[in-house]
């Protein structure tokens, strides 16, 4: 699972880079030197961590690598602060930058630091190769795609509630919560963290996409507030609150803990991102999950355009003194069919044109992708769509205030005043 969705919170990134320089400094002198004398060469991987991508499952993806190239020796290196994004900085600010770093997305800062990829050939057929650009030019490849905008729901709970379809608009969907709240069930499972304003976002992308088409580009230059043109999502949003369609005291649930909620059977709807099919795989319940996409307004399209990002993004740092094995690491990684469709399966992402095996619930899911009308970025979004670095911490916090009080007006506001102390 990539870490977490939500936010890439580089607040203090931009400096650290202009400090840093392009120095690689560390292990990197070790490599250059084992490179040039002709012996193994090391190259660094920063990953993220999770329960579905552990260390183990990380050793052992790269190893078929590591013996097809025995020249190469592939360090796998785990997160030393919260994640990516926070142990990133602390290896430029320290000098020992890693030769390739997963899960980030390159924005105009991040991206001096970054080879350009642009010129390679196998680029070109990787997923959202020509969405990800930035000032035209490609920073980032991956594996394959991440659906955003996704409504799971638990089919005995429909069911018994009397829905025979799942709902197609924002219309739809409050009177199957009402039915929903009616059976017994807590119609839409929510939680702390960065699940509140994250489900929000994702909501909120078929609709908003269609009402707005270049939304990052707009509010990036002033011609849309993003707090503005969200406004009716917070209104309803809030109207969910009022009349316990969420729970109101979610704010204290972690969002491991607000999965394990749906999955019991304690919920009937959870709003999440295509991931989510592998936590649903392992788990032991007596209920089908089935799958929609996102609602959307009245008289809109139907389905919307669903909310994606790129799944398992690799740059590779230009100060790596490893240049030609770190970019065969990272081709091998993204077109290598054994090894994206292992990373693919391992963490529940999808990549079209290629064959794995699904899962009931996977399958939809990628039915759901092939329909769709186009893929669009959410919240901070990337490639050329990206609002400036901590928006979707930053939503995350004003929508969490809908729970203690603050109106959808202020909600709004306050998003607005973030972005404008950073245009």
């Amino acid at each position: 699972m990539r870490s977490p969705r939500p936010s890439l919170a580089l607040a203090s990134l931009g400096c650290l880079l202009v400090l840093t320089g392009c120095g690689g400094g560390g292990f990197a002198g070790e490599s250059q030197a084992q490179q040039s004398e002709g012996g193994p060469v090391t190259v660094r991987m920063l990953v993220n961590i999770s329960p579905n991508l552990t260390q183990t499952y990380w050793d052992g993806l790269v190893k078929p690598f590591e013996q097809a190239n025995p020249g190469i020796d592939v360090k796998i290196e785990a997160p030393t602060g919260k994640g990516v994004a926070d142990t990133l900085p602390q290896q430029l600010a320290a000098g020992n930058a890693p030769d390739v770093v997963e899960t980030l997305m390159a924005d105009e800062t991040l991206a001096k630091q970054m080879l350009d990829l642009t010129d390679q050939a196998w680029t070109k057929d990787t997923p959202l190769a020509e969405q990800a650009k930035l000032g035209g030019k490609l920073y980032q490849v991956g594996v394959g795609v991440q659906a955003q905008s996704l409504v799971f729901y638990n089919k005995a709970a429909f069911d018994k509630a009397g829905i025979e379809q799942p709902p197609q608009t924002f219309d739809e969907f409050e009177t199957a919560m009402a039915a929903l709240k009616k059976a017994g069930y807590l119609p839409l499972q929510t939680g702390g963290d960065f699940l509140t304003g994250l489900q929000l976002l994702q909501l909120s992308n078929p609709s908003r996409a269609q009402t707005h088409p270049a939304w990052q580009q707009d509010v990036k230059a002033g011609k849309t507030k993003a707090g503005e043109s969200l406004r009716p999502y917070l209104e309803r949003y809030k109207g969910w609150i009022d009349k316990g369609y969420v729970d109101k005291n979610a704010l204290g649930l972690k969002y491991a803990d607000a999965e394990t909620q749906f999955l019991s059977g304690k919920s009937a709807m959870y709003v999440m991102g295509s991931w989510f099919t592998a936590t649903e795989a392992k788990a032991k319940k007596d209920f089908e999950v089935g799958v929609f996409p996102a609602p959307v307004d009245e008289g809109q399209t139907y389905p919307g355009p669903q909310g994606a990002t790129l799944a398992a993004p690799y740059m590779i740092l230009k100060s790596t003194p490893s240049r030609d094995a770190a970019l065969k690491l990272v081709q091998w990684l993204v077109t290598d069919p054994a090894a994206v469709k292992s990373q693919l399966a391992q963490d529940g992402n999808f990549r079209t044109g290629v064959e794995r095996e699904f899962t009931p619930l996977e399958k939809q899911v990628q039915d759901i992708l092939d329909q769709a009308p186009q893929g669009v970025p959410q919240g901070e979004g990337y490639g050329d769509a990206t609002l400036p670095k901590g928006f979707n911490s930053a939503w995350n916090t004003e929508v969490q205030g809908l729970y203690v009080g603050k109106s959808p007006e202020e909600v709004a506001e306050g998003v607005d005043r973030w972005l404008a102390g950073r245009s």
